[in-house]
């Protein structure tokens, strides 16, 4: 991990425990937040002995921003993300080339000072909210899946995540619900099914879902 003082501190790079004789097979999950999309993509990467390539580390860095107002930015709208980057990661990473992607605190919305060395996998699952929004990443994924789940059993687990690892009240969860994620969700988000090859439903159990995920991989 390089750190922005010019140090450096040793990681081991994420990836494949043998090298690649091909391409990776790079896997796109999709889905508004809550659906069940990490976690499905956490089982199908131990199954397949893959990495998660997740686009939560591309949010833009808000360190310019006074603290009180970084929290009412729009986090649900593709623009808060680093999208040149994210395509131009996928795309290296497509050709079995190694990244350095930044990694984000969100307690603070920024960028911290490290950056993580990320080596192609056999497998490589694709993460995000808006993981089938933009075109130029799209045409790398061998597998596109959409994961479909309302609102109403979305709030419930977004309200436990965001409480239990991002230090949020529920007070503040409930607002950015309803003026950002519900409406962008449904202006961005969910447009993107389209793209899908298959559409999961958030609940269904895990495991069904990542086995479902997985035969499609085969084929």
């Amino acid at each position: 991990v390089f750190t922005s003082s010019g140090c450096y501190n040793y990681f081991p790079a994420m990836g494949p425990h043998k090298p690649l004789t091909s391409k990776p097979i790079m896997i796109a999950i999709a889905g508004p937040s809550g659906s069940g999309k990490t976690s499905i993509a956490q089982h199908v990467s131990k199954e397949l002995d893959g990495i998660i390539f997740s686009l939560d580390n591309y949010y833009l860095d808000l360190k310019d921003v006074q603290l009180d107002e970084r929290g009412d930015r729009n986090f649900d709208d593709p623009a808060s993300m680093d999208g040149s980057m994210i395509v131009e990661h996928l795309l290296a990473l497509a050709e079995g080339k190694m990244i350095e992607r930044p990694i984000y605190d969100f307690t603070t919305h920024t960028r911290t000072d490290r950056i993580e060395r990320v080596a192609p996998a056999h497998h490589i699952i694709v993460e995000g909210l808006f993981t089938l929004h933009w075109p130029e990443a799209r045409p790398v994924y061998h597998v596109k899946v959409y994961v479909d789940l309302g609102h109403a059993v979305c709030l419930p687990r977004r309200l436990r995540r965001d409480i239990s690892e991002r230090g949020r009240t529920v007070e503040s969860v409930l607002k950015q619900y309803a003026q950002t994620v519900e409406p962008m969700a449904e202006k961005f988000v969910k447009p993107t099914k389209e793209f899908a090859d298959i559409v999961l439903s958030g609940s269904d159990p895990v495991e069904e879902n990542a086995n479902r995920v997985i035969e499609q991989v085969k084929k």
